[in-house]
């Protein structure tokens, strides 16, 4: 549910929620509203709330019925003062109150101001037979109606007594029953207040807090701390919101343990990797020093064993600054059209003096159509050769060394690059993860070998850049095989070709943007 729904609801709720309660209270109230004198009075059809003189009569009938027994029974009870005011007290229940006239002289009131204005207006003295009907008059004193009911009565002296019951008809409804009907409304406000502040506090502030609640833990970097909810609308959206950031805020907190220890690790191995030949540097400088390379053919030696191993670190801190680069996914390239046979001719070409001074054997075989071409960085698909056979030479441990670099058509679309030797090979566990950043294998873990463990990873991202794909196949003992698929370049015959060449021509353009942005 949202918020503009449960405001509706609220709204709707405090609106008629009130209304229909106190219709309530009022038929309830109002139809059993308790009579002074213990009785009920019933305003079943409520003209009690109306100015109606019949209806306002009806009101002290009881009374007047009961002073009418008391004339009969006890006239001298009615000079009483005491019961006089006991009766009046009841009666202003009812917006009513006494006058008694002793012949022409006011005997009793308990309303003097309202007596004095009534008093001089009131009809003589009738006589005992008026106590045979209801005797009632209606007057209108300052802009008030009352209804006026006379009873008349006589002592044992024959003083003449006139008892009168004036009831105020423009307010007739009695004290009891506006003091419960306003109560009974104090009573519903509070409670639909109450009703909807319970609401609005489970179904918002309390969900706020719980939000409030998961941000302070976010921000004293506790990332574990969930809030699962089935909640709709506005509420629901921002827990899962929650949710989305702190997995992401995890996940990154993650990677990022993960990247300063692989740093780490990337750190000692470089420095292991650098204190080697260092060493050897070293040994070999002071051993031209001191004068122990004393022939020619030995100070060849040296200064040969010194140009490889300053080539070593050469390529290992050029491994180390490609590396920036597919870190920061800024890679320069530079597409071009290659003819398949002719490019891997002259790799080849280079890389079998290499193998020739080392003393390994190359075997090359090209098996796709000599026209085939595919669409690549000269230097950088170099870079991924040179990477995966420096790879073959480390990891070498037989008498007979042997590379095979072989070109397939893997399908119509694409060629298979397939480079194996005949090394140690590459154990299974290990072979899912050679291609991952810093990964090493524990067996090239020593000083022959080296290795930073980005080399395998460079030449994936370079491969995936491509539109390719490389994996390995492996056997421990017997060797391993790389294979490199890429797709063909195929030039279009339809009537689509000039529309094709813009968007090669665009792609290559853009190809270019990229590579000054990079170069930037």
């Amino acid at each position: 549910m949202n918020f503009r729904q449960k405001m509706a609801i609220a709204f709707t709720t405090m609106l008629f929620l009130p209304l229909l309660l106190t219709a309530v209270s009022f038929l309830v109230i109002g139809n059993y509203t308790v009579h002074p004198e213990g009785g009920v009075i019933r305003l079943r059809d409520y003209q009690t709330l109306t100015e109606d003189l019949e209806t306002s009569s009806r009101l002290t009938d009881s009374y007047y019925d009961m002073l009418k027994h008391e004339i009969r029974s006890d006239p001298e009870k009615l000079r009483d003062r005491e019961y006089l005011e006991h009766v009046s007290k009841k009666l202003e229940e009812l917006n009513s109150f006494l006058i008694v006239r002793s012949g022409d002289d006011l005997y009793y009131t308990d309303d003097s101001a309202k007596a004095k204005g009534l008093f001089r207006n009131l009809p003589a003295w009738q006589g005992e037979d008026i106590n045979q009907e209801t005797a009632q008059y209606s007057y209108s004193v300052d802009n008030t109606q009352y209804l006026v009911k006379q009873l008349d009565f006589a002592d044992a002296s024959g003083t003449e007594y006139s008892i009168f019951i004036l009831t105020r008809v423009t307010s007739i409804v009695p004290r009891a029953f506006l003091v419960r009907m306003a109560l009974a409304i104090t009573v519903i406000l509070a409670a639909t207040a109450l009703l909807i502040l319970r609401w609005f506090n489970n179904g918002v502030l309390k969900p706020i807090n719980q939000l409030d609640v998961a941000m302070d833990k976010i921000r004293d970097g506790n990332l574990d701390y969930m809030l699962p909810t089935d909640e709709k609308g506005e509420i629901g959206d921002l827990y899962r919101s929650y949710e989305d950031m702190r997995l992401r805020l995890k996940e990154s907190a993650e990677e990022k343990l993960n990247q300063e220890k692989a740093n780490s690790e990337l750190i000692r191995n470089i420095s292991h990797d650098l204190k080697t030949p260092i060493t050897s540097v070293k040994g070999y400088v002071e051993g031209l020093m001191d004068g122990v390379a004393n022939t020619p053919e030995k100070q060849q030696k040296y200064l040969q064993t010194i140009y490889n191993k300053a080539s070593d670190m050469d390529r290992l801190i050029n491994e180390l600054t490609l590396y920036a680069r597919i870190d920061n996914d800024r890679i320069p390239y530079n597409f071009h059209r290659i003819n398949v046979t002719d490019y891997f001719a002259d790799c080849v070409d280079e890389i079998g003096m290499d193998m020739e001074a080392r003393g390994i054997e190359l075997d090359y075989s090209n098996l796709v159509d000599p026209a085939t071409q595919i669409i690549a960085d000269p230097e950088q698909l170099k870079r991924v050769i040179n990477n995966i056979i420096s790879n073959s030479v480390k990891y070498m441990d037989k008498n007979h060394q042997k590379i095979a670099i072989r070109i397939r058509d893997e399908q119509e679309d694409s060629i298979r690059i397939e480079i194996e030797d005949n090394g140690r090979g590459i154990a299974a566990r290990d072979l899912s993860h050679i291609f991952d950043r810093f990964y090493r294998a524990d067996s090239s873990r020593n000083s022959a070998t080296g290795g930073s463990g980005i080399g395998l990873s460079i030449v994936k991202k370079i491969v995936e850049d491509h539109g390719g794909y490389i994996w390995a196949t492996s056997t421990e003992g017997t060797g391993t095989c790389m294979h490199i698929v890429l797709r063909k370049y195929k030039e279009r015959t339809d009537a689509s070709v000039d529309g094709s060449a813009r968007q090669v021509k665009q792609e290559e353009m853009q190809d270019v943007r990229e590579e000054k942005d990079s170069d930037h």
